[in-house]
């Protein structure tokens, strides 16, 4: 019997920490293609950007913890928006961080995605990427958020257990893929947004009123962490 258990931990290790084979380039290409067009459409992204927002609000909830803030929960809105909020003091560089870890939360995770990928730990991927949605889903306050991060979180954990390798590869270059593309257009967005005169209290405001640095330097922050994470990410994954 302990020799069974011992055996099935060793073959559980073996099938989520071991590497698998990488996928020939087509695929690897075409997901990228997939990619692309569901971060250019307005209309499905939209839809598809209720998964950059739960990168977004995670990224800000992590660092919170990290920097030793209390989280006390978050909550995310049909609208794509979402809200964080932690306690601790009001300033400093654990608030700062906090604020500035949202719109770089989804490229860093592309390309720490990519850099996985590119050693071919695809179903370690995918089971990381499940369990800090488990995480994230106990600081989940409103009946939206949860649903949707329980959705997400489901399709992670249904993919990497019950489909072959080759549909996993496909499923996880997708993923990346989406998180290095669609971590790019936020920043636009919010620079659009500030240009009509809206998004007065976005993340680079709040940062300037806590470092007194202009709100278009920490725009300008957003755009080189999400623009060189899909660059290299980009080479991770075409192998170049």
């Amino acid at each position: 019997m302990e020799i069974t258990a011992t055996a099935s931990l060793t073959d559980l290790w073996d099938r989520v920490f071991g590497t698998q084979a990488a996928p020939d380039e087509w695929l690897v290409i075409a997901t990228g293609v997939v990619a692309l067009a569901v971060v250019l459409p307005h209309g499905i992204w939209r839809v598809a950007r209720n998964a950059i927002t739960i990168a977004h609000e995670g990224g800000h909830g992590l660092v919170a913890l990290l920097t030793g803030r209390r989280l006390d929960g978050i909550r995310l809105h049909s609208d794509t928006s979402g809200l964080t909020v932690s306690r601790g003091k009001p300033t400093g560089l654990g608030m700062i961080l906090t604020a500035a870890s949202g719109y770089t939360a989804p490229p860093l995770l592309g390309l720490t995605g990519a850099a996985l990928l590119a050693a071919d730990h695809i179903t370690a991927f995918l089971w990381i990427a499940t369990a800090l949605l488990v995480v994230m889903l106990v600081m989940i306050r409103n009946a939206y958020g949860a649903l949707t991060v329980i959705l997400t979180g489901g399709t992670f954990l249904l993919v990497s257990w019950l489909t072959s390798s080759q549909v996993q590869a496909a499923f996880a270059y997708v993923v990346v893929w989406f998180l290095l593309l669609g971590g790019v257009r936020p920043a636009f967005e919010l620079q659009s947004k500030r240009r009509r005169g809206g998004a007065g209290d976005s993340d680079a405001d709040q940062l300037s009123r806590l470092t007194h640095v202009p709100a278009g330097m920490w725009l300008f922050l957003f755009h080189a962490v999400s623009l060189c994470s899909l660059i290299g990410g980009a080479r991770w994954l075409l192998g170049l």
